[in-house]
């Protein structure tokens, strides 16, 4: 009987075939790791895209902040009483917030209320009645803008002896301001009136076209679009210049941009992206807010606008300006900041907080802006000094953390971004030691440059270069006359009237007309708020 032996010999294409599966497992392995990360990277874009769109813009959280839409309804009170003018009064000059004057300052119309003589028979005696005393009710009243025509009549002159004697007569005439614009009856009020409404209050042409029309007078939004492009260009271009001088003089600039959209570019499209640029400075009583239009954001603009200044810039880290030369660069870590926070806002809900990366990285940048806040009324000297003993410490163990952080988390993560970010940017960010004058972080440069975005959600687009610049010229006078205390429109009142009767060429002129100059008269000056 024969035994049927088994066999032990193992097929050699097994093991190729397993090392194959194994191959194909670890690779899909690999790939499924590829598409769960990107599958996150998708759901943070999500969350974040939403939290954008729907959710609060600032970055802190105020439970008291009202929709623009609601308002009146969620501040109706029915019951609350109303104040009399005298408690306003005295509010206004308690609560030194309010920059206004007094309504002790306001004229003061008087209407009264009497009876008449045969009324004033008693009911019951039939004597007549005395005066015993008197209510008053005070109103605020709101008279509209006026409007009136201002004939500028000068007389010449000749002399009746000299004609008598058949002598050469001498012609002299009287002098007389000269006109904004020949051949024009737009006067220096009705300009700065225009002009302080569009730029100053975002009201667009169109709109005020339609006001004037409620008045009964009848002008052209064509009119004031050709009238503020002349002034621009012909006389506020001059003390834009001055401001520009004055500004390459400063130690500190701060700088920034935005987009906008001027629809006659040559060589671009209509919906093609321009540029504002925002440069300034903060020097106390003297801070200057310089505007300037541009087709785009290339490194040359700001190298060029820049040429001559040697100090700090202080920027949010975009390259453009690493061209600019002889200057140190200070970053801004309220970026920085607002990286973490986009990370944090892109967290699904069941994700613990108190726990996450981006919480630390807030937590960091918000220890160094409490410091700030804590150093606020120091000197310069001061507060250099308190920087390098309380702030450098928070920022040697937020480096370390960044680093060790770099190499945990998803690069293209929003946590990934924010940590690669403030990485590339360190040396800038931490610059703002090396001077008390400097600033943490650009908030500066973007409250500066809200107003641009203000008035470009309600203009839209600029027609043409020639007008993208003229505005950019306006808002440069405007902002400027605000942060120095003026009101715009009395201070674009008092420039158009000097400016045509001056001599353009002389700096010493036109630096009497700057906003911060001793010369400004006080009536275009802001109350103090004492």
């Amino acid at each position: 009987m024969k035994t049927i032996e088994k066999s032990t010999e193992i097929n050699p294409n097994i093991e190729k075939d397993f090392q194959e599966l194994q191959n194909k497992y670890a690779l899909l392995e690999q790939e499924f790791e590829q598409t769960a990360a990107k599958l996150n990277w998708y759901k943070e874009q999500f969350r974040l895209s939403k939290e954008k769109q729907f959710g609060s813009s600032s970055e802190k959280s105020n439970s008291d902040q009202l929709s623009i839409f609601n308002e009146a309804e969620k501040e109706f009170r029915p019951k609350k009483q109303e104040p009399t003018i005298e408690e306003i009064t005295y509010k206004r000059k308690r609560n030194k917030g309010l920059n206004k004057k007094s309504f002790d300052d306001l004229p003061v119309e008087i209407i009264e209320y009497k009876l008449q003589e045969e009324d004033k028979i008693c009911p019951s005696c039939d004597s007549t009645l005395h005066e015993m005393s008197k209510e008053i009710r005070k109103e605020l009243k709101i008279i509209p803008a006026q409007v009136k025509i201002v004939e500028h009549v000068r007389y010449v002159y000749a002399c009746r002896q000299c004609e008598k004697e058949n002598i050469s007569t001498p012609i002299i005439t009287a002098k007389m301001p000269n006109p904004l614009l020949k051949g024009s009856f737009v006067s220096p009020s009705l300009l700065a009136y225009i002009m302080d409404r569009k730029y100053s209050e975002a009201v667009p042409l169109y709109r005020q076209e339609k006001q004037f029309n409620n008045f009964g007078i009848d002008l052209s939004r064509q009119n004031f679009a050709n009238w503020i492009i002349h002034a621009a260009n012909s006389w506020l271009v001059h003390i834009y210049d001055r401001m520009h001088y004055h500004l390459l003089e400063e130690g500190v600039i701060f700088a920034d941009e935005t987009t906008m959209q001027v629809l006659d570019e040559v060589g671009k499209k209509p919906s093609s992206k321009s540029y504002m640029w925002l440069y300034g400075s903060k020097k106390p009583k003297r801070q200057i807010l310089l505007y300037e239009y541009q087709p785009s954001r290339s490194s040359k603009h700001p190298k060029k606008f820049l040429k001559g200044f040697s100090g700090y810039l202080q920027t949010d880290g975009y390259p453009g300006y690493n061209d600019v030369k002889d200057v140190i660069q200070v970053g801004c870590f309220a970026h920085a900041r607002r990286g973490f926070t986009d990370a944090l806002k892109s967290l699904p809900k069941e994700a613990d907080i108190s726990t996450t990366n981006a919480k630390e990285g807030i937590d960091f940048c918000n220890k160094l802006f409490s410091i700030e806040r804590s150093l606020r009324k120091l000197s310069e000297e001061e507060r250099y000094k308190k920087r390098l003993e309380q702030s450098k410490p928070v920022l040697e163990a937020f480096l370390s953390w960044l680093n060790i952080k770099q190499k945990q988390v998803l690069p293209k993560s929003s946590l990934g971004k924010a940590v690669k970010y403030c990485l590339n940017q360190w040396p800038k960010l931490e610059a703002y030691l090396l001077d008390g004058r400097l600033e943490i972080s650009n908030n500066t440069a973007e409250r500066a440059i809200k107003p641009f975005v203000i008035g470009r959600k309600n203009f839209l687009f600029s027609k043409s270069p020639k007008g993208a610049t003229s505005s950019a010229i306006t808002y440069s006078i405007i902002e400027t006359a605000k942060a120095s205390g003026l009101n715009p429109f009395y201070y674009l009142n008092y420039l158009f009237e000097k400016l045509p009767n001056i001599d353009l060429e002389s700096m010493d002129e036109l630096d009497k007309l700057l906003p911060w100059s001793d010369s400004i008269p006080e009536d275009c000056k802001i109350p103090n708020k004492d």
